[in-house]
């Protein structure tokens, strides 16, 4: 039991992480503009394009505050990242920097919650996307694919029955950013920033036309489902929240991380946070609270609204090509973040070492690439979004949570370490993002608490049984002995 405790707790030092891995690094070409795109292409989309019609219901017209209360959490837990992205800048994001702080026992546990948060999310943004791909091929040429390739099999939250067998769309939308990532990420990062482009410019769209119905009326009654609702939608919605770790998660691969990824992370929070309130104020605008709960207004729920304010389906249209093209950046970044995460876990020797295979000739991990994408895939084929969003919030929110917690051990343990990008407000913002990650993951709904918790209980055994065996830090001994070799790698 003591050996297990040790290795449990033992940390990765940080000399490690500055160590040339041989064979194992990623190339430096993206900048800060495309790091940003990447922060908005993962969240401007993800929540906003399908998650009003899960979180209107639940709290109201006070879903405004839903959304600010998600921001101000994201937002606290961003200034955490941008520090030690900055300061230890390597793929792996919240999973690297926790081996450093907390051990290797949480890195692992984190490093499960990460690989759910995910993957979830990009089979639910997948599956959201197949609305608007059958709304677009509504109005374009007058047919829909048939139920039965464009519904998962199983059962929504209501039980009734679907009559479909697997969402085709969303299982080739996968398909198709999984072939993009292995052509290299530079190439994926600027088709991102041309979806992203598109994709803020139809959103603004929205809202130019959605305040044009402007309605008072729908804002009655504004806190009527009290802050039990406000705080309910906020759990719901912070997964849309994701992006802002996505940035981390290229550190490795950025041309100037030090500083181009705390820019691209604030930058990211800046524009997510005004377009989402935006967006949100619009809706309601234009929509009452009761519109977003009934039957149909799920799919494509905005393109919907567009297409009713103003009585002709030209910009329904419109907005549902918009979200067919900037949702497909949103399935690209996640997928991207992934991989770069199972990269990191397996050159610490927690996963094989296959994972860690980059081809030489595109400069990306292939293995991992397809072994994600095909999981993805199968998730986005036959199981209902309904069941997905929550369990992204829980993974966000023990990321984020657990952060914070390193940015304050990190400080306290190695002070020397150069900060290029310091937390401001130290340590009271760090603690207020611990204390509100908390209050919105205990908003979460129990079933939510069940799923996670046996997906991390199958993370930790896991663990239990190869992670700790093949543990790179079981060969390691002490931080003089590679301090020599790295400074010779750093001269040439």
């Amino acid at each position: 039991m003591a050996a297990l405790r040790e290795q449990l707790l033992r940390r990765k030092p940080i000399i490690l992480q500055h160590k040339h891995h041989l064979g194992e690094e990623l190339p430096r070409r993206l900048g800060t503009f495309q790091l940003m795109m990447f922060g908005v292409g993962a969240t401007v989309g993800t929540g906003i394009f399908f998650v009003l019609n899960e979180a209107v219901p639940t709290a109201g017209p006070a879903v405004i505050l839903s959304f600010i209360l998600a921001a101000i959490t994201a937002g606290l837990s961003a200034l955490c990242y941008a520090e030690l992205a900055a300061s230890i800048p390597v793929s792996g994001s919240s999973y690297s920097y926790i081996y450093h702080s907390l051990g290797e026992g949480v890195a692992a546990i984190v490093g499960g919650c990460v690989v759910l948060e995910y993957g979830i999310a990009t089979s639910a943004v997948a599956v959201g996307w197949s609305g608007y791909f059958n709304e677009l091929l509504h109005n374009l040429f007058g047919f829909e694919l048939p139920t039965e390739l464009s519904v998962t099999f199983l059962a929504g939250p209501d039980g009734a029955a679907t009559g479909g067998i697997v969402n085709l769309p969303a299982v080739l939308l996968v398909v198709l950013c999984m072939l993009l990532l292995i052509r290299g990420a530079s190439e994926s990062a600027t088709v991102n920033a041309i979806m992203v482009c598109i994709k803020l410019g139809v959103l603004l769209l929205f809202v130019a036309i959605g305040f044009t119905a402007f309605n008072a009326d729908h804002f009655s009654n504004f806190f009527g489902m009290g802050a039990a609702g406000v705080s309910g939608a906020a759990g719901t919605i912070f997964f849309s929240f994701i992006g802002l770790d996505a940035v981390s998660t290229a550190s490795e691969e950025a041309k100037n991380p030090q500083k181009s990824i705390p820019r691209a992370i604030i930058g990211a929070l800046v524009i997510v946070t005004a377009v989402y309130i935006l967006v949100a104020l619009a809706g309601l605008a234009a929509k009452p609270v009761s519109w977003f709960s009934e039957p149909g207004n799920g799919d494509a729920g905005l393109a919907k609204i567009l297409q009713e304010v103003t009585g002709t389906p030209l910009w329904g249209t419109v907005l549902a090509a918009g979200a067919v093209i900037s949702v497909f950046s949103v399935t690209l970044v996640l997928l991207y973040g992934q991989t770069r995460i199972l990269f990191s876990v397996a050159r610490d020797g927690l996963l094989p070492k296959r994972f860690l295979h980059v081809n030489q000739k595109t400069m990306t991990p292939v293995f991992n690439t397809v072994l994600v994408s095909l999981i993805v895939a199968a998730i986005a084929g036959f199981v209902p979004a309904d069941y997905l969003w929550d369990s992204v919030s829980f993974g966000t929110l023990i990321a984020f949570g657990t952060v914070a917690l390193s940015v304050i051990v990190l400080r306290r343990r190695y002070p020397e370490l150069e900060r290029p990008f310091k937390v401001p407000g130290y340590p009271v913002v760090p603690i207020l993002t611990v204390i509100a990650c908390v209050y919105v993951l205990f908003s979460l709904k129990p079933v939510t608490w069940i799923i996670c918790g046996t997906w991390l209980a199958l993370v930790f055994i896991g663990y239990l049984v190869y992670g700790r065996k093949n543990a790179t830090l079981n060969s390691y001994t002490s931080d003089e002995e590679i301090a020599e070799p790295i400074r010779e790698l750093d001269e040439v």
